[in-house]
């Protein structure tokens, strides 16, 4: 069934969904082969000088992927340049996909450390990312507009 995109489509299941639809053979066994995958690369990276390198290399990928939404652009080369190269130049658009991966790591530490998220560190997280002092806003109003459907 198709309908316009400017029609709502309320016809969605109700949240949580049921555990027999989700938890089947097929994702079962899947999840099986994935704990088994994750065990491996945990087992390997241990063996890095520093295992933290995989972590950052996908969280910095994160990054610069989600900017792309905000027409944030950069690229892999000119993140890891900006990283190796302190003190030099780095554009606007590096710097704030920077941001973000600093964001991204403080959240996750501190999520690792409390075994929380607390509305005082998503006001931490959102002074790294906007470099100000803004806090939660008071009044709600954000609009997505035009927004391309695929």
């Amino acid at each position: 069934m198709t309908t316009p995109a400017q029609m709502p489509f309320n016809n969605l299941p109700e949240l949580p969904p049921e555990r027999e639809k989700i938890e089947t053979v097929k994702v079962l066994r899947q999840l099986v082969k994935s704990s088994i995958a994750l065990a491996e690369l945990k087992g390997l990276a241990s063996t890095l000088p520093n295992p933290s390198i995989l972590l950052n290399a996908v969280v910095l990928k994160e990054a610069r992927a989600s900017s792309e939404i905000e027409n944030v652009i950069t690229t892999q080369d000119k993140l890891y340049q900006a990283l190796s190269a302190k003190g030099a130049e780095v554009d606007p658009s590096t710097k704030e996909v920077l941001r973000y991966r600093e964001a991204v790591l403080y959240g996750s530490n501190f999520i690792k450390q409390k075994g929380f998220i607390s509305t005082n560190a998503i006001i931490s997280i959102q002074k790294i990312l906007e470099e100000n002092n803004a806090g939660i806003r008071k009044l709600p109003g954000t609009a997505l507009r035009k927004c391309n459907h695929k």
